[in-house]
């Protein structure tokens, strides 16, 4: 089946959309038509930026260029990670336990995936290695935002909880266990609704994507289930990372609370 091209007239009636939902927000008073506006060009620049990149990747195909396109991507992904939280680690350490995460559970799993799994010769080929490295980095990136946010802001309202659990000889292991324990299951939560709600409620994008340019279908659910699978232990592996992190750097060695390094 040939695909259906896109034309820049059909991207603006989808665009007339999303500027009707800015409207309503207005109308609502959400306070979010700004946002959306904003965030929709934004995205719009980025992607049309991404696909010039990518054209001269794919057709340089060199292990350098696909080393300094992921860490640009990295980087970026660390930045978003610390915008979304309303209660940050101040200084490079946030943005540091951020990135150093996601940088040891996607790029870990994207590598198993390249050269055990999928087998692609070599292993670093832009058309596999970049968009798989991509989709990792962008659900890491939102369960591990969520996990420390949940966690910063814990620490700071049970702050009086933990310190009395701390006088009483508690380890701060021990003393923030239940707060770690919540705070990974919040980076969770999304990756394991995805899973429950796969094929059944949604068609996730991926596979939405390869059925429309002319994949067969079962091909189309295979490679699916194997990037659910993958983006599930890369956010796991990453927010257990992040909460572990940023409990070694919250309290000192003689196991107290340091709330004054947040900001």
């Amino acid at each position: 089946m040939e695909v259906i091209s896109l034309g820049f007239w059909d991207l603006g009636m989808a665009a007339v959309l999303v500027f009707v939902l800015a409207l309503l927000s207005l109308a609502l008073s959400l306070g979010l038509e700004w946002k959306i506006l904003l965030f929709g060009c934004r995205m719009t620049v980025q992607l049309l930026i991404i696909g010039v990149v990518l054209r001269y990747l794919f057709a340089d195909g060199s292990l350098l260029m696909v080393v300094l396109m992921s860490t640009v991507m990295l980087l970026a992904a660390g930045r978003e990670v610390l915008a979304r939280q309303n209660i940050r680690i101040k200084g490079f350490t946030g943005y540091a336990i951020g990135t150093g995460a996601m940088f040891v559970s996607s790029f870990s799993v994207s590598l198993i995936a390249l050269i055990v799994i999928i087998r692609v010769d070599p292993w670093y080929t832009p058309q596999y290695a970049v968009p798989l490295l991509g989709m990792l980095l962008g659900n890491t990136m939102t369960g591990i935002a969520l996990a420390l946010d949940h966690l910063t802001d814990r620490l700071r309202r049970e702050q009086g909880v933990v310190e009395q659990r701390l006088l009483l000889g508690q380890t701060w292991k021990q003393a923030s266990m239940e707060i770690r324990r919540s705070c990974m299951r919040t980076g969770m939560i999304p990756i394991i609704n995805s899973m429950a709600a796969a094929g059944l409620v949604s068609l996730p994008g991926m596979m939405t994507g390869q059925i429309l340019g002319g994949t067969p279908p079962i091909e189309a659910v295979k490679y699916q289930i194997l990037i659910i699978f993958l983006i599930a232990a890369g956010t796991g592996f990453g927010v257990i990372c992040a909460i572990w992190l940023s409990g070694h750097y919250l309290f000192d060695k003689r196991h107290r609370l340091c709330l004054e390094k947040l900001g």
